[in-house]
């Protein structure tokens, strides 16, 4: 059986059920090497302002080793942060037969893309557009220098339409790249959760004939949470309500605009287990990022499974993919807030049957981004990519 080594920073709630999943399946061998240092699964989370500590299990039902970080500011938040001096070893002496890297931003990362390229097939796993990229010398630049890190790629696994192009850009061939969706617990979110659905509604005030739009994540510049606050208000609609649910560095700024509107509600961040509840309550989902670097945006994956309209910035990496226009919702220009004030009216003058059969359009095209699909994809690259 075929050995994959994995390399990523920490636990991530959306990666530790594929590798899982891989391990499960037993159709090819995995070892996760995390590269943060151990104890790295409780983090302090500069976006959320506080220390997450995920309620689902994100280091149980398949094999990890933890990597000695020497870096004396440890972390995800620069280059410099994930420093391992004995990866290379440790990888060498579980001797796989692939490698395959989330991220090469960190020094260790990029220096063991470089290591094993020409030794075993490199792959490549990240999640970066184009949608950024503002051209120019800067653009050039940038451009010339990834084309030199790729090199060190023999495949790239890209999670969708803005991604592939990401990496065509940057010089790998339509041979070195493979389809594998960015993907969540499907199950988890389709399951229903009504009665706490409903609870949620009544703790805040809202009857089940008023339209609730959810805006779920960090208070933070890069989602743009302000521009989505100042359009609802403008609209002044009767019968709808506005729910942020997270905390950021935003937070008071929101909190303060928002305090004349009694329909504009605040809970603080929900973890993994109630988020499903959170989304079931809203009618209406809204992610209005004006980047840079909303290079996907896996809340809408979230909030499709749960089966509700989306509403979504043209900067937001999964809009290509995942959002068709009055079907299941709309895409709106980034930071036109005539644009957003236009079509979020669009959607709060729809009717809940009419909002209802645009949430089950979302269900049906989420259903297709699994976790499934993205481990069938890992696990023929390798058998094939290891021959």
């Amino acid at each position: 059986m075929k050995k994959l080594a994995i390399i990523i920073t920490h636990p991530i709630q959306y990666y530790a059920p594929v590798f899982k999943l891989l391990h499960q399946r037993q159709k090819i061998n995995i070892m996760v090497f995390y590269t943060w240092g151990e104890g790295s699964a409780q983090k302090f989370d500069p976006g959320f302002g506080k220390n997450i500590n995920w309620d689902v299990p994100l280091l149980e039902g398949y094999p990890y080793e933890w990597v000695k970080n020497i870096s004396p500011d440890p972390g995800s938040h620069h280059s410099k942060g994930i420093d391992n001096p004995d990866l290379i070893n440790q990888i060498n002496n579980w001797n796989p037969d692939a490698i395959m890297v989330y991220g090469w931003f960190y020094k260790s990362h990029l220096k063991t893309l470089k290591y094993f390229k020409g030794r075993i097939p490199v792959i490549f796993r990240g999640d970066s557009t184009l949608l950024d990229d503002a051209g120019g010398v800067k653009s050039l630049l940038r451009s010339l220098f990834l084309k030199r890190i790729y090199r060190n790629v023999d495949y790239a696994l890209y999670t969708g339409s803005n991604n592939k192009a990401y990496f065509k850009k940057f010089g790998l061939k339509e041979t070195q790249l493979f389809f594998a969706p960015h993907a969540i617990d499907n199950d988890r979110f389709t399951t229903g959760r009504t009665d706490e659905a409903l609870a949620l509604r009544n703790q805040l005030g809202i009857t089940e004939h008023e339209k609730l739009l959810l805006f779920a994540g960090k208070f933070e510049g890069k989602k743009n949470p302000l521009l989505l606050l100042e359009a609802f208000i403008e609209i002044n609609q009767p019968n709808t309500h506005l729910l942020f649910a997270g905390n950021g560095i935003l937070e008071i700024e929101l909190k303060n605009r928002a305090s004349r509107h009694k329909n504009v509600h605040f809970i603080d961040f929900q973890n993994q287990l109630n988020m499903p509840v959170v989304y079931q309550a809203c009618d209406i989902f809204c992610l209005p990022s004006k980047g840079p670097g909303e290079t996907w945006g896996l809340a809408i994956n979230e909030a499709m499974a749960c089966s509700k309209p989306i509403l979504i910035s043209n900067k937001v990496g999964a809009g290509t993919d995942l959002v068709k226009d009055n079907i299941n919702g709309f895409i709106f220009n980034s930071g036109d807030i005539g644009d957003l004030k236009s079509k979020l009216n669009t959607l709060f003058l729809y009717n809940k049957t009419a909002l209802f059969t645009m949430g089950q359009q979302s269900r049906q095209i989420i259903a297709e981004w699994s976790f499934d699909k993205q481990v069938g994809a890992i696990e023929q690259l390798v058998i094939n990519a290891a021959k």
